[in-house]
């Protein structure tokens, strides 16, 4: 196997000729996904990474796929002439050796070898049978991608079934008005009773609805599955693939969810994802009811409020993902395609799962077990990629733990207590007791906040207020229902469908909660009292806020108060977690509504382990991993991985090594040591410190210059601290101020001004670029391009070490303490506040160098980077040029030469006014797409027009650069696109040749 590999290293298809560090990045990923391992793979932005694992990793599977076809087909043929020889042999060998067996007394070997051919037989129809559905597939799907005639067939029987559709829907309008009002309201109360709950095992309940789908399951093919954090990056995953050698013929489904997948526009304007979930799920039940109702009396009776959704047929699906597997698509395709086809991209892109060779979808999608299962998705023997994920340990915490308000208890224990006083008579004694037991619950987690249900909990003062924190079997014992089995409420949970039908029968009777409360309402429905509770829980209790705060938490109350049960839910699930693996957070204050208890999950190895247990290989792939110790150990070792099965691969980046300037900072231009700790980071002599370096650098520094800080509180201290002294003046002298917002919304308007304000200084006058401030952690330290003249700076004041104050953090630390051996005699707890900082500063430095022209200086302000411990935490291709300057003055010296020699190699000698052809937007595309400078191309341009080109460079890097010509070639059109770019300026005019004839030279060459 080895010899194949090597030979397959020359064999990636690449799109251009790849750089070296990708060829040893597609090297080390095909060996991993060979050999069954789990492998960290940095390869920091800008270096081609996601193509990299595209054609590194398709590769393998194109590989895979043709090596078990042709051990199938050898199998078969191996196999065959044995088995039409054992059947002619069959009748007299049996008789023979069974006398034989008989006359020794022995075993009776016969029945061994029988079971072994039996066993042979099978294997044989297996492989016929997976080489029959092969052939199906691809003879179907290549059908669709040449027959277009079939397409137009499919459209047509669209249209006929929209039309019978609509037929059906009149006919049921006309049957519903000839109902009378009472069946109608009994009907409308039927979907939201529980089904008869008769045992507590684990068979299929009757109202589990998608039962239609089992026509669709089909046997999964070896895949890959990818995931990332956001759909952006998800699309952007996608592109490439679509631009790789393998885009015309990889089968790729993209997942998402409802909110972003829905094309049912009734659905869609709901305001949050749980409600988009809920209404979706009682589409599906109303279709099986109907589907389950055969007396006509029964469907006269349905009513027009139980609406089902046009889009889940499951023949239009069948076919929205076969053109799902035919061409490859991202979500904006999908949802278009879906609209067109009247299909739901949701459903159809789980169907597509088995047939699928690439899957791609975000985080909480494979990360979550039961969303896991619910998507379709099978890990066992399949190759899982997790890009992006420098934030992983991070991410199955947030998955896995739970908080509920008590705004939440009291709002669901009135819903299910409003639920059971209406259908009391209706329901089982099954369903009784549950009802009852989750009340009994309900209240008694009330109490632990210090509340009482029944009661306003924004009424409801707490008095002695604070943070606890107690272990799972401690908690249960304090909320006193530790004598219920969670695990059989769990069961009930899932099977009823409790949550999903409490939605429902909220969600008819919410109009109540518009009427104001009165005794004469109350006495008109038995739910009013339940909506003008719902109506009391939106009202501010006290307290004047802004605007858009008041806006967001509205929103937030809205969403969380439509379905609270579903919260409560997955926080009763949380609590079956094994003792040792998580803790319960109790945090009382103000009122009961602000109280809340959350479930803090402290071993995130818990469900990790399952995906790496059945994956046959796992890849962990980001930009910036380091430091990758706590990846291995509270992630990969805890989960059960050997050493042997883990593998790592860094790589340097691909700008030159003079285009950075990493410096560490230890004192400033007075001398004052810069040490940002709490204790003293906002004492003034350190803040106005801190100023007088930025003023000094905004002098030196062209384009835009991005400070983080540790958090908003701080960065709002200093910022009034240099209102007062007059420092902001001085900056704002130089570079104009702009802050990072806190509101979303409000990100993407503050960088458009940032970066016109920077585009604008390029011109002569007084400012020289923008000066941006930002936060650690905040929503411009990951995902934000910096590059160019937008990040030429990136300065980082102090280290931002998390607050170590927090019970949460404590818990971890103690956690870590208890289960795991010092780290060259450092205590896990205190390596993992190192490890949470260092990854923090890496995402935020790494804003700045972006692609192989870039180039920026880093500047960390606080001498504890330094120290041996937290270098080494940097990662490999800053660390390997970072310098210590323990006085200020050298370090200025030293940027001030680092940008004027990069302005001396990048620009053109021409006058101001004139352009520059080396920025020029098509010039980059094209030497983007080649994976080469702009100069590189421009040379290589003259190089094709038979020009002979002598370079002015004189750095050695920069003449290796040049000499990079010979091993890509300009197309004809991009050399028309260049030819077009003729502006008749020349860059050296050579004035004394001014008598010559020719001169200005504009003649063609």
């Amino acid at each position: 196997m080895a010899e194949e590999k090597d030979e397959t290293t020359l064999k990636f298809p690449f799109p251009f000729k790849p750089y070296s560090i990708q060829e040893e990045f597609m090297t080390a990923l095909y060996s991993v996904l060979d050999e069954g391992k789990i492998g960290i793979f940095e390869s920091p932005t800008g270096t081609g990474k996601s193509l990299s694992l595209i054609c590194g990793a398709l590769t393998w599977l194109r590989d895979f796929e043709e090596k078990k076809k042709l051990e199938a087909a050898q199998l078969l043929e191996d196999r065959l002439p044995q088995q039409w020889q054992s059947q002619d042999l069959q009748l007299s060998s049996v008789g023979s050796k069974e006398s034989k067996s008989k006359s020794s007394g022995g075993e009776l070997d016969w029945i061994t070898e029988f079971v072994q051919k039996k066993a042979e037989r099978d294997l044989v129809d297996k492989l016929k049978d997976e080489e029959l559905r092969r052939k199906k597939r691809e003879e179907r799907l290549e059908q669709m991608r040449n027959n277009v005639h079939l397409k137009y067939a499919l459209k047509r029987k669209r249209e006929d079934i929209d039309t019978a559709c609509l037929l059906q829907i009149c006919k049921q309008e006309v049957t519903s008005e000839q109902a009378s009002n009472t069946d109608l309201l009994d009907k409308e109360d039927e979907g939201f009773i529980l089904a008869d709950y008769e045992s507590d095992d684990e068979k299929k309940s009757k109202d589990s609805g998608l039962s239609d789908e089992d026509d669709l399951e089909e046997e999964h093919v070896t895949k890959i599955y990818y995931c990332s954090r956001t759909h952006s990056q998800l699309a952007q995953f996608i592109h490439e693939v679509k631009k790789s050698p393998f885009g015309k013929e990889i089968r790729l489904v993209a997942l998402g969810s409802r909110q972003n997948l829905c094309v049912n526009e009734e659905v869609r304007c709901l305001k949050s994802v749980q409600l988009i979930n809920d209404r979706c799920l009682e589409m599906q039940r109303n279709k099986s009811d109907r589907k389950g109702s055969g007396d006509a009396e029964t469907s006269k009776r349905k009513r027009k409020s139980r609406v089902t959704c046009p889009f889940y047929s499951h023949e239009q699906m069948q076919s929205l993902r076969d053109e799902v597997l035919v061409e490859v698509k991202d979500i904006e395709q999908l949802v278009s395609l879906g609209k067109e086809m009247k299909a739901c991209p949701y459903y159809a892109s789980r169907y597509a799962i088995p047939a699928a060779q690439l899957v791609v979808m975000p985080y909480q999608t494979l990360l979550h077990s039961s969303t896991r299962r619910a998507s379709g998705i099978k890990l066992k023997g399949q190759v899982l990629v997790i890009d992006e994920a420098h934030n992983l340990i991070d991410t199955i915490t947030a998955i896995h733990s739970y908080k509920v308000t008590g705004s939440q208890l009291c709002c669901a224990h009135s819903q299910l207590s409003q639920y059971l006083e209406r259908y009391r008579s209706r329901l089982k004694a099954k369903n009784l007791m549950y009802i009852k037991q989750i009340l009994y619950i309900l209240v008694n987690l009330l109490q632990v906040l210090g509340g009482k249900v029944g009661q306003n909990p924004n009424m409801q003062k707490i008095f002695q207020g604070g943070t606890d924190l107690q272990s799972i079997n401690d908690f249960l014992f304090r909320a006193q229902f530790d004598n219920i089995n969670l695990f059989k409420v769990q069961h009930y949970y899932v099977k009823s469908m409790l949550s999903q039908k409490l939605f429902g029968f909220v969600e008819k009777y919410h109009d109540s909660a518009s009427k104001p409360f009165s005794v004469q309402n109350q006495k008109e429905s038995k739910t009013a009292a339940l909506g003008n509770f719902l109506q009391s829980l939106d009202e501010k209790s006290s307290g004047q806020v802004k605007l858009h705060e008041q806006e967001e938490t509205l929103e937030k109350e809205q969403s969380v108060m439509a379905s609270p049960m579903m919260h409560i839910e997955g926080f009763l699930f949380a609590l079956t977690s094994a003792n040792k693996d998580g803790r319960v957070v109790i945090q009382r204050q103000g009122t009961v509504s602000q109280s809340s208890l959350k479930f803090l999950l402290l071993n995130p190895a818990v469900h990790f382990a399952e995906v790496v247990k059945e994956c046959r290989a796992v890849v962990i792939a980001g930009g910036t991993m380091q430091p990758v110790a706590d990846f291995k150990d509270q992630l990969l070792f805890t989960s059960g991985v050997s050493a042997d099965r883990l593998a790592e691969f860094s790589c340097g980046h691909v700008i030159p090594p003079e285009n950075i300037l990493p410096i560490i900072l230890c004192r400033g231009p007075s001398g004052q040591q810069l040490e940002f700790t709490f204790q003293k980071r906002e004492k003034p002599q350190l803040l106005d410190e801190c100023g007088r370096v930025l003023v000094n650098l905004c002098k030196v520094v062209p384009g835009g210059i991005v400070c983080f800080f540790p958090s908003y509180d701080y960065e709002n201290v200093v910022y009034r601290h240099w209102e007062k002294t007059g420092l902001l003046t001085q900056l704002e002298a130089k570079k104009k101020i702009f802050q990072e917002p806190k509101k979303t919304s409000m990100v993407e308007q503050v960088l458009s001004e940032y970066s016109r304000c920077i585009q604008s200084s390029k011109t002569p006058g007084l400012t020289t670029g923008a000066l941006l401030f930002s936060v650690v952690g905040g929503k411009m330290s990951e995902g934000i391009n910096f590059s160019d003249d937008l990040g030429r700076c990136v300065v980082m004041v102090g280290m931002p070490f998390p607050n170590v104050n927090s019970p949460e953090l404590k818990e971890k630390m103690a956690y870590l303490d208890k289960t795991m051996s010092k780290i060259d005699g450092t205590s896990p707890g205190k390596v993992l506040l190192e490890n949470l900082c260092m990854k923090a500063v890496n995402q935020s430095i790494g804003r700045a160098i972006r692609h192989r022209e870039d180039y920026a200086s880093i500047v960390l302000l606080d001498h504890r980077y330094t120290q041996p411990r937290i270098l080494s935490k940097l990662p490999g291709w800053i660390r390997g040029q970072t310098r210590t300057e323990v006085s200020f003055g050298p370090a200025l010296g030293t940027i001030g030469k680092f940008f004027r020699d990069r302005k001396s190699l990048g620009d053109a000698i021409v006058s101001p006014e004139k352009p520059i052809l080396l920025n020029d937007p098509e010039l980059k595309k094209i030497g983007d797409k080649l994976h080469k400078s702009v100069a590189q191309v421009v040379l290589r341009y003259q190089v094709q027009r038979g020009v002979v080109v002598i370079p002015k460079s004189f750095n050695q890097g920069r003449m290796k650069q040049n000499m990079a010509i010979f091993d890509f070639a300009l197309t004809n059109e991009e050399m028309k696109t260049i030819n077009g770019l003729n502006k008749s300026i020349r860059y050296v005019t050579l004035e004394q040749l001014q008598d010559h004839p020719k001169y200005p030279f504009h003649d063609e060459y």
